[in-house]
């Protein structure tokens, strides 16, 4: 899934973590970590809006990427 965006945000709580895929060289288990939740599935809700992927709920993130 993450192959094909160039952007992922991950609402964590409060915090919104933004990562570049193209730029950073995050491994594998970094980005499973972000997108799985404590039970192993994906992370709800998850929307693929373009290139940029949303895991999580955060309306500034939702406001930002849905304008």
């Amino acid at each position: 899934m993450t192959r094909n965006v160039d952007e992922i945000y991950v609402a964590r709580g409060k915090r919104v973590v933004r990562v570049d895929v193209k730029a950073s060289r995050s491994g594998r288990a970094e980005l499973l970590a972000l997108l799985l939740g404590p039970t192993g599935g994906l992370r709800a809700p998850t929307l693929r809006v373009g290139r940029a992927l949303l895991v999580g709920f955060s309306e500034e993130a939702y406001a930002k990427i849905l304008r």
